[in-house]
Order: structure tokens, then C-alpha cells, then sequence
């Protein structure tokens, strides 16, 4: 079952990425200013209370909102969306169902949706095999 502590393994291999005070999540800075990839979901427990922090689950951006269909229609346990979140290029993710590598994979490709271009060449071409 994966954790908070797996996704701050994850994002520490990440060029730039920062995890936040205060609630937990990650942003990368692009041009000085801090571009939110995944924070933990904001839950309305109930309809007539402010939301509570859910250490949980996780928003975790997406490319686009094709990508978000097919993660949610993928069958992976652990993805799900809510009404919050129509229109919105992220998926929500629970900890405790979804599989590590897919975690991983989610992590890595909300950093790239965000992360300037140089960081990203830069990690593809530390992360490919060496011949």
C-alpha cells in the first residue's frame, strides 16, 4: 500500500520539484513561480462543513482531459474524480488501492505536465539505458 512517504521517494528524483508547507504536495517553479503537480485532496465530509484535508488521497494533475478519461476508465484501482474536479486535467488518487507503479507513473507524468522542458530533457536523458 502505497504512502505520502512513496510519493516524496518519487519526487525526489524529480529536477525541481518542492514539497509544500503546511499541506502536503509537490509544485515545480517555472519562471519563479510554483506550478502545483499533485496536493492531498480537500474533502467536503459533509455538505454544510468546509472541507477537511483527506492525507489519503491525493489530486494528481494529468496532461489533458482525454488523459483523465482514460485513467478513470482504465480500470485501475484508487482512481476516481468528484463533481470539484469537472473540467479540471487531474485525477484523484487513493493511497491505500491504487498499485505503486502505477503511483509512480501518475507522480512522474503530473511533474512533466508541469515541469519546464529543460527538466524534463534533462530526466529522460538521465533516465534512458546506457548502451
Amino acid at each position: 500500500m502505497p504512502s505520502q512517504d512513496d510519493v516524496r521517494r518519487i519526487a525526489s528524483r524529480l529536477p525541481g520539484a518542492i514539497e509544500g508547507e503546511g499541506r502536503f504536495g509537490f509544485s515545480v517553479p517555472v519562471k519563479g513561480k510554483a506550478k502545483g503537480f499533485l496536493w492531498e485532496w480537500a474533502e467536503r465530509a459533509h455538505p454544510k462543513k468546509p472541507k477537511v484535508l483527506n492525507p489519503g488521497v491525493l489530486a494528481v494533475v494529468v496532461p489533458h482531459l482525454g488523459v483523465k478519461e482514460m485513467w478513470l476508465n482504465s480500470g485501475v484501482p484508487g482512481l476516481f474524480t468528484e463533481p470539484h474536479y469537472d473540467g479540471y486535467a487531474a485525477v484523484l488518487v487513493r493511497l491505500e488501492e491504487v498499485p505503486p507503479d502505477v503511483l509512480e507513473d501518475l507522480v512522474i507524468e503530473a511533474w512533466r505536465c508541469k515541469a519546464p522542458k529543460e527538466a524534463v530533457k534533462a530526466f529522460d536523458e538521465a533516465s534512458e539505458p546506457r548502451a
